[in-house]
C-alpha cells in the first residue's frame, strides 16, 4: 500500500519507528490521543500492509551487492535476491546499477556466497561488493521527523538504538532462533504468542526476548514505504572522497533526516548513502546546496525504481 496517510498515522508510523513493539497504550499517551482511535489506526495499518514491524537477525559481516545484468533480466535478479534469506534489502535501481542489495551474513559464509552463489544469479553481468566497514545510519535509525523531541524522548526505551553498532558474537540456541523467527514473522508477537510458539513458559519467553533485545541479537524494524509519508523519490548516492574526510562527511550525512542508510564501504567508493525525498528538485538541491557535500569529491546519483525486499521483508507485488 502507498497511498497517503492522514496526520495521525504518519504519528503512529513515527512512534512506532522508535519502539515497533509499544502498546498502543503507551503511543496514544505520547500523541495525546485516544487509546482507542489510536489501536483502531494502527491496527488497520499493520492489517493493509501499510506498515509492518519485523523483526531481523543480526548478523556479524554485511555487504552491499551492485548488479548489472543483461537486457530483460533485472527483475528476476532482484527477485532472487529478495527470496535470500541473508537479504535485508533488494531494489530495480536506474544507471549503472541494475539491482542494489544488502545481505547481512556470518564471516565464514562471505567467500561462498560472493564467489560461487552471487555469480550463479541468472541474467548477472557484473557485480561489485561493497564490504561495510561502518554504519553512520541504518533504517532502523530512520525517522521521519514528525515527532517532537519530548514524543521521541518519550517513546524510547532501553532497547531503542539507531542500528548502527550491529556487532554481535557466537551462535544462538536453537530456543532462541525460534523466538527469532517468530518476530521475523511479526515484531509485534506478544510474549504469550512467542511462549507458545516456542513451547516455553511465559518467563522464559519473556527473560529470552529481553536478552536477544538487550544484546542486539535481533532487531525491531518499522518498515513503510517512504511515498507513504510524502517521500516518493528515493535514491542511492556513492559517494567518493579523500580518506580524512569519510568520518566528517559520513557523521553529516547522519544528521539529515533524509539520510535513510549511510555506510563506510570498501571499494571504489568510500561512502553509499540512501535519500527519500519530495521529488527530483529537492534531490538536487540536496546534492547541489547542502554543506556536506563540500567533502566529497564525486558524487554518482541513481533512482529506485521499485524496491522487492525492505528490512527483510519481502514487498507484495503491486
Amino acid at each position: 500500500m502507498t497511498g497517503q496517510l492522514t496526520n495521525l498515522e504518519q504519528l503512529i508510523i513515527a512512534a512506532l519507528q522508535i519502539d515497533g513493539r509499544a502498546s498502543w497504550r503507551k503511543i496514544a499517551a505520547v500523541l495525546d490521543q485516544p487509546e482507542r482511535t489510536v489501536a483502531r489506526h494502527g491496527v488497520g495499518l499493520l492489517k493493509t500492509g501499510a506498515v509492518s514491524v519485523a523483526g531481523m537477525r543480526l548478523r556479524r559481516s554485511t555487504t552491499l551487492l551492485r548488479l548489472e545484468c543483461s537486457p530483460g533480466t533485472s527483475r528476476v535478479a532482484a527477485e532472487a535476491l529478495a527470496q535470500r534469506q541473508d537479504t535485508t534489502f533488494s531494489y530495480l535501481m536506474t544507471g549503472g546499477a541494475d539491482v542494489v542489495a544488502e545481505l547481512m551474513l556470518e564471516p565464514e559464509a562471505v567467500s561462498n556466497v560472493l564467489t560461487t552463489e552471487i555469480p550463479a544469479t541468472v541474467g548477472l553481468v557484473r557485480s561489485v561488493s561493497y564490504p561495510v566497514l561502518r554504519y553512520f545510519r541504518t533504517i532502523r535509525g530512520w525517522r521521519s521527523g514528525i515527532l517532537n523531541d519530548v514524543q521521541t524522548s518519550a517513546m524510547g526505551t532501553e532497547f531503542t538504538f539507531d542500528g548502527t553498532d550491529l556487532s554481535t558474537s557466537g551462535p544462538l540456541s536453537d530456543q532462541d532462533e525460534e523466538i527469532v523467527r517468530v518476530l521475523t514473522e511479526d515484531g509485534r508477537a506478544s510474549v504469550e504468542s512467542i511462549a507458545r510458539r516456542v513451547r516455553v513458559s511465559e518467563t522464559t519467553a519473556s527473560r529470552r526476548l529481553d536478552w536477544l533485545l538487550r544484546n542486539r541479537r535481533v532487531a525491531i524494524r518499522t518498515l513503510v514505504e517512504p511515498a507513504s509519508v510524502n517521500l516518493p523519490l528515493e535514491a542511492f548516492l556513492w559517494i567518493k572522497a579523500a580518506p580524512g574526510k569519510v568520518e566528517r562527511l559520513g557523521q553529516a550525512l547522519a544528521t539529515r533526516s533524509e539520510v535513510r542508510y549511510a555506510a563506510a564501504v570498501a571499494g571504489d567508493c568510500q561512502i553509499v548513502a540512501n535519500v527519500t525525498l519530495p521529488d527530483a528538485n529537492a534531490l538536487y538541491r540536496f546534492v547541489t546546496d547542502a554543506g556536506w557535500a563540500d567533502d566529497a569529491d564525486i558524487i554518482e546519483s541513481t533512482m529506485l525504481l521499485q524496491a522487492r525486499k525492505r528490512g527483510g521483508r519481502l514487498i507484495p507485488h503491486s
